[in-house]
C-alpha cells in the first residue's frame, strides 16, 4: 500500500475548490482523484479554528457591548438634565 503524495500547490487548489468557488468536497476528490477524506482534513487545516472564531466574535460582541453602554450613559444623562430643569426650555438653557 503506497501513500501518494501531493504538492503544497496542489492541495491549495483543491482546498481553494471546495472554500472559495463552493464545489462539494467529495466532487472535487472525485475529480482530482484524491480521497474525500484526505480533502477533509486539508481544508480543515487551513480553516480557523472553531475556538478561535469563537474568541473572535466575543471580543466583537464585547467591545460593541462596551459601546452601547457608553452611549447609553451619554443618553441618561442627557434626559436627566432635561428632568431636572422645571422652567420652560429656554429658561433652563441659562
Amino acid at each position: 500500500m503506497s501513500t501518494q503524495r501531493f504538492t503544497p500547490e496542489f492541495k491549495e487548489e483543491a482546498v481553494k475548490q471546495v472554500v472559495e468557488r463552493g464545489y462539494s468536497v467529495p466532487d472535487v476528490a472525485a475529480r482530482l482523484g484524491v480521497s474525500a477524506h484526505s480533502l477533509y482534513k486539508w481544508v480543515k487545516a487551513v480553516s480557523p479554528d472553531r475556538s478561535e472564531q469563537q474568541s473572535k466574535d466575543l471580543l466583537e460582541a464585547k467591545s460593541e457591548i462596551l459601546r452601547l453602554r457608553a452611549q447609553l450613559r451619554r443618553v441618561e444623562e442627557e434626559r436627566d438634565l432635561l428632568k431636572n430643569c422645571h422652567g420652560p426650555l429656554p429658561a433652563c438653557a441659562r
